[in-house]
């Protein structure tokens, strides 16, 4: 676990010097005398996150803090005390006590704490968000009510979270997914499914799943198990912002990752890498370590 606090009287610059180095670049400014913050760090394995108190400032990312970020990730935003202000995109809300917010950390946003305000700021994976919600489009932007049952549970979760002496990597990436998918019918916004090419686009996805250890899935066979061209099944993905053959690869990935989490069985990883339609062992490492950032192997031993 890591601790980082930077007390109130180190100033403003300690302040958003902290604030940079915790979550990312982001720019601020104070809006009166009476100016105040702090923040600290938790982290866990999976878990990151930050308690940031401050009154009196504008915390903002413009596209130039935007382009010297890190991408790949959005901030969910547990608003523990007070009040604040927040606008991204064309969407602007005044967050109270208890309330939620999720912010896309590959767009500008906008802070504005008026008055003394206590926030939770837990970093969500984009990869993770947008498999659970199925690339349904990422509602953000959004106040989700504290009074809601939603908010309720998932702000007990995080706090009884940060409480715990240290949580394993499982333990860790079981309460990211918990909290995604607690928060899932608020950010999820569904395409209009009665439109002709929404169902037939979630049909062939049901379709991958129920194919995806056959060594014969591929986008050519695909298109004509579904009834279209190959080229319109591209066209398909392409207004997904998806690639097929990349998601029919990913979409394995992630299952042989699961695999890897809960089998309590020492499987050959050429043996699960083959279940799962990879026949090349060397090509499923490869792609394994590409997407995870570790071979398949260390994976297995991380969640042991």
């Amino acid at each position: 676990m890591i601790s980082t606090i930077a007390q109130r009287q180190d100033g403003f610059d300690q302040w958003i010097h902290q604030i940079n180095q915790i979550c990312g670049a982001f720019n601020a400014q104070p809006l009166g005398a009476g100016f105040a913050g702090q923040i600290r760090e938790y982290r866990s394995d999976a878990l990151k996150l930050s308690f940031v108190d401050v009154c009196q400032a504008r915390l903002y990312r413009t596209p130039q803090e935007v382009a010297a970020g890190e991408g790949g990730k959005y901030f969910a935003v547990f608003q523990l005390d007070g009040t604040a202000g927040m606008a991204q995109g064309d969407d602007k809300v005044l967050l109270s006590a208890g309330d939620i917010t999720l912010i896309d950390a590959a767009r500008p946003s906008d802070f504005t704490y008026s008055e003394n305000s206590r926030q939770l700021s837990l970093i969500l994976p984009s990869q993770l968000v947008e498999q659970t919600l199925r690339f349904n489009q990422v509602r953000c932007g959004h106040r989700i009510a504290g009074t809601s049952p939603i908010a309720m549970l998932s702000h007990r979760l995080i706090l009884d979270a940060t409480r715990q002496p240290e949580l394993s990597r499982q333990e860790s990436e079981a309460t990211l997914e918990a909290i995604v998918s607690l928060l899932r019918p608020a950010i999820s916004q569904a395409d209009d499914c009665t439109d002709l090419h929404e169902r037939t686009f979630r049909k062939t996805l049901s379709f991958i799943d129920q194919h995806i250890r056959s060594e014969e899935l591929c986008p050519e066979w695909l298109a004509r198990e579904v009834g279209m061209s190959t080229r319109g099944l591209y066209r398909m993905f392409a207004k997904k912002g998806l690639v097929v053959a990349r998601y029919i690869k990913n979409r394995r990935l992630d299952l042989c990752a699961e695999s890897l989490r809960q089998s309590s069985k020492e499987q050959k990883l050429s043996v699960l890498g083959y279940s799962w339609g990879f026949s090349d062992s060397s090509y499923f490492s490869t792609a394994f370590k590409s997407r995870f950032g570790i071979a398949p192997g260390e994976y297995r031993k991380q969640h042991a």
